[in-house]
């Protein structure tokens, strides 16, 4: 896959996260609470995945191997339930373009982490004046767009 592709994918994906966030934060209020739209919201994300596996015949997965995985393997899922949550409850207080800034800014900080420190199985980065460079601009868009 070209680097072309793999970005316009990347901005695809992106445009989800915000619209995830506002269907949800509906979904929520239609509910009556927000923990039963982040529970449609994954019911409905189980019933797409199901259908894409099927699509791509994607084969059975080797369950077995759970076994030997480390402890931390589990926290996506924990990770996506607080994130769906966390969308329906802010977006409506801080507005789209605030909650997804905040979340972009907490996404950098971890990713920095993440790569310096080689967690949850990925290779270490070296952290340098160009990375720290971008996280601070990002940071600075945020600061500025939250004044607003």
């Amino acid at each position: 896959m070209s680097l072309f592709v793999s970005i316009v994918l990347s901005l695809l994906a992106g445009f989800a996260v915000p619209l995830q966030a506002g269907t949800n934060a509906k979904l929520g209020v239609l509910l009556g609470h927000p923990l039963w739209a982040t529970a449609v919201s994954l019911l409905v994300s189980g019933v797409a995945i199901m259908l894409v596996m099927l699509i791509f015949k994607v084969p059975r997965p080797n369950l077995t191997a759970l076994q030997d995985g480390p402890w931390w393997i589990w926290f996506g899922g924990v990770a996506g339930v607080l994130y769906i949550t966390a969308a329906l409850i802010l977006v409506p207080r801080l507005g789209a373009l605030n909650f997804i800034m905040a979340v972009i800014v907490g996404q950098l900080t971890i990713s920095l982490l993440i790569d310096y420190f080689g967690l949850v199985g990925l290779p270490k980065q070296a952290i340098n004046v160009q990375k720290i460079i971008g996280v601070s601009v990002v940071l600075a868009g945020f600061l500025i767009a939250v004044r607003s």
